[in-house]
């Protein structure tokens, strides 16, 4: 569906590229060198999402999500050439919905965007999510696939439901860890590694097929879907 995309960042070259883009999508674009101008659009013109750089002339693009989302609920991508693995982290944690290293593949942001959107929308709390022939259905509690209910573990479960309810978003680790070890249990990374290790074992059909949990590299894990 059409958008309004609000586009901040400082180099006019990247606003431009990332207008033609988004206007040949369809979407409506509103374009931002800073982070003031960034807060008076916002205010002014209620975007449905944000193109964040970082680095911008006069505040670190991380300290400006709290502010995007502080009377709004726009769906935030930062876009950015800083693409440390503690950067991402953080803009994850103050609310962005995605990350996308410059330079990109106008296709891969498009279809991130669409997540993104989707996501604002309220899919990520869909009760039943899937993908291809799986079938994820969080109020029951059941996980199929090709019809067959597959047999998990409690913490298999635990890993896949905190994934399956942000579909189609990176999850940190610490996030995942944090919701699926409880009680006296040691929440490490590397934990987390053997279970989706395991859920993927179960997941996935044989075959050349793409994981259905992607690996955020130091990151986290995205559940893929098809919605």
């Amino acid at each position: 569906m059409p958008a309004t995309i609000l586009v901040v960042d400082d180099e006019s070259s990247i606003r431009r590229l990332l207008r033609n883009t988004l206007e040949r999508a369809g979407h409506a674009v509103v374009e931002a060198p800073d982070a003031r101008t960034a807060l008076l659009r916002a205010a002014s013109d209620h975007p449905d999402a944000i193109l964040l750089d970082l680095g911008l002339p006069d505040r670190d693009g991380l300290g400006l999500i709290p502010l995007l989302l502080k009377d709004a609920d726009p769906a935030i991508l930062v876009v950015s050439a800083r693409d440390a693995t503690d950067e991402k982290v953080a803009a994850l944690d103050l609310g962005a919905h995605d990350f996308v290293s410059k330079p990109f593949d106008t296709d891969e942001l498009l279809a991130r965007l669409r997540v993104a959107l989707r996501h604002r929308g309220g899919v990520a709390t869909a009760k039943i999510v899937r993908h291809g022939d799986l079938v994820i259905d969080l109020d029951r509690r059941i996980v199929c696939r090709a019809g067959e209910e597959l047999h998990l573990t409690r913490k298999e479960y635990g890993v896949l439901a905190m994934l399956a309810h942000h579909a189609g978003r990176v999850v940190t680790h610490d996030r995942i860890l944090a919701a699926a070890w409880t009680g006296d249990e040691d929440p490490r990374v590397e934990y987390l590694r053997i279970v989706v290790r395991n859920l993927r074992q179960k997941l996935e059909a044989p075959g050349p097929v793409g994981s259905v949990i992607a690996n955020e590299l130091g990151v986290g894990y995205r559940l893929r879907t098809d919605h």
